[in-house]
């Protein structure tokens, strides 16, 4: 069974830098293998999905971006069906995405409460929408959520979920309680009347054990103290939180001897090493008196990296036991060498499905 198994709102946050879009992204597609439709929302108009996905700007609708064919994540991927909620094994999965445009939003929000029509379309030209989404900003977030949370309820005209899960690329760590806690927001606009009614909506689901909270982190000291912060003040909050997701993990390129032994002095030991292995030329038809000046040459770049590569994974130790302290579910992504395209999401859903994220 996956970790979030009736979970349908997956809140993805994480320091900036980190690859949270990415992570987003690949979670989407993980999560619409079985057949199942998943939608992928990005609310910080950054248009960071088009450019993931390699596909032009997305507009204020609901696109189709991707599918995820039977079998395509690999051994997980091609089972015929999760236990609950799934759609028909040996369907093909969809991953749809939309790109929030906040006046685009208000403008829907207007119509929808107010009815507003035609007038609400010249409250843009004069600029009331920039006015109203800065001097209150609680309703900015009450906007973004809702409509995540709409798709969430959404049903379809046979009675069931129009999407089986819904992926949130949400704001940055540290904004991202304030963000979702909108109930402390909305208490400064109103305290009655259609906003504080589509809040508490809101709220009903942000805080249902339909929704978790992901963070995303690298395994390094900023972003991974962020995360620890990160957790604490959704749990402050009454946020649920979700797992931990440890992007761009890269393999040892040592083993455990060569990495404790890395400060040592090596110097004369690797010259030998390079010169068997055909760096440079011995004198004398190959009688192991000197290294080869030409090989000399090479052993102090090669062992600054591996000093430099053997801190590094003694570093990156300690950051994964902070992240483990947690005790949440946690996940590790590789980092792809030649960048992250279609192909590179793919594999990054399918590490996903095999750790059992969806």
């Amino acid at each position: 069974m996956p970790d979030w198994e009736g979970v349908r709102l997956h809140v993805v946050s994480g320091k900036g830098g980190t690859g949270k879009t990415t992570v987003a992204a690949a979670l989407a597609m993980a999560l619409a293998a079985d057949g199942k439709r998943t939608l992928l929302i990005e609310v910080e108009e950054r248009q960071g999905i088009a450019e993931l996905f390699g596909i032009s700007a997305l507009p204020y609708e609901e696109r189709r971006v991707a599918s995820v064919g039977p079998g395509a994540l690999g051994r997980s991927g091609a089972r015929t069906g999760s236990a609950k909620g799934g759609r028909e094994g040996g369907r093909e999965g969809e991953v749809f995405a939309l790109a929030i445009d906040i006046e685009q939003a208000l403008l829907e929000y207007l119509e929808m409460f107010y009815k507003l029509g035609r007038a609400g379309k010249a409250l843009r030209k004069v600029g009331f929408i920039d006015f109203a989404t800065t001097i209150a900003p609680g309703l900015r977030d009450v906007l973004l959520t809702g409509k995540a949370c709409e798709a969430v309820r959404r049903k379809g005209p046979d009675g069931k979920r129009h999407y089986d899960a819904v992926v949130m690329d949400a704001p940055p760590t540290g904004r991202v309680s304030r963000f979702l806690n909108i109930n402390t927001e909305v208490a400064g606009l109103a305290r009655f009347g259609p906003i504080f009614t589509q809040s508490q909506a809101v709220m009903r689901v942000i805080r249902s054990p339909e929704t978790a909270v992901h963070l995303v982190t690298l395994l390094e000291e900023m972003p991974v103290q962020e995360t620890v912060d990160g957790v604490a003040e959704l749990r402050a909050a009454g946020l649920p939180v979700g797992g931990v997701f440890v992007n761009m993990v890269r393999p040892p390129m040592l083993d455990e001897a060569a990495i404790l032994a890395a400060d040592g002095d090596h110097r004369e030991e690797l010259g030998m090493a390079l010169a068997d292995a055909g760096v440079g030329a011995r004198p004398g038809g190959g009688a192991r008196k000197t290294v080869p000046a030409a090989t000399k040459k090479l052993v102090e770049p090669l062992l600054a990296q591996g000093r430099e590569h053997a801190a590094r994974v003694l570093l990156e130790r300690e950051q994964r036991a902070d992240v483990q302290a947690l005790k949440l579910p946690t996940y590790e992504l590789p980092l792809l060498s030649g960048g992250v395209d279609l192909g590179g999401l793919y594999r990054l859903a399918a590490a996903l499905k095999e750790e059992g994220a969806a």
